[in-house]
């Protein structure tokens, strides 16, 4: 019997060891999860031919969207090293006026930016920032 892993988890193997990423489903996932349905669906009911072209067409696109998910994360993250490295040596201002200072550094996260200036204050990268 072949144990497939629960949906919404990946495992990859490495040199000696089996590790769980996020909530993440890959391609690979889907066709073990095929294969499955296949080996075990009641012979005197077979899948319909035409649901079983209807799965495999959900489960190219569901490739092209994760392809595409990957692409324009790199996407996003080449934006971002250009406006870091835009503001890098520019003064920046708060929205609010209360920080102000030239730009020493940028530090990227998932979720935005974070400058860091002469001084060392630091002042996150968010709408409304003046940049001179």
């Amino acid at each position: 019997m072949t144990t497939i892993p629960a949906v919404g988890t990946q495992t990859s193997t490495t040199t000696d060891t089996t590790k769980t990423a996020g909530p993440s489903v890959d391609y690979q996932t889907f066709l073990k999860l095929l294969v499955a349905q296949m080996k075990n669906q009641d012979p005197t009911q077979p899948m319909d031919a035409t649901q079983q072209v209807t799965q495999l067409a959900q489960f190219s696109s569901v490739e092209q969207a994760m392809q595409t998910n990957t692409k324009l994360d790199q996407l996003l993250a080449s934006s971002s090293l250009q406006q870091a490295d835009g503001i890098i040596g520019r003064t920046v201002t708060s929205a609010d006026g209360t920080t102000s200072g030239v730009v020493e550094s940028v530090r990227i996260y998932s979720d935005g930016m974070i400058a860091t200036l002469k001084g060392g204050a630091t002042l996150p990268i968010t709408a409304g920032i003046v940049v001179s």
